[in-house]
């Protein structure tokens, strides 16, 4: 979970996207990369980046 202050401060990759996109690339897949597993993992809920003033971030 990253608490971000401002939408600047968002990132768009991180260490495990890394590691997944090379992997996936590694096992034939083309159009795949960090930043689209960064966003895989946001869509299922295993990265929370909502910005610390957002209503729905979790205290």
């Amino acid at each position: 979970m990253n608490r971000p202050r401002t939408l600047a401060d968002l990132p768009v990759r991180t260490e495990l996207s890394d590691r997944v996109g090379k992997d996936l690339k590694k096992r034939g897949f083309k159009f795949v990369g960090s930043t689209i597993v960064y966003s895989y993992l946001q869509a299922v809920g295993l990265v929370n980046d909502h910005v610390a003033t957002c209503p729905k971030a979790p205290r």
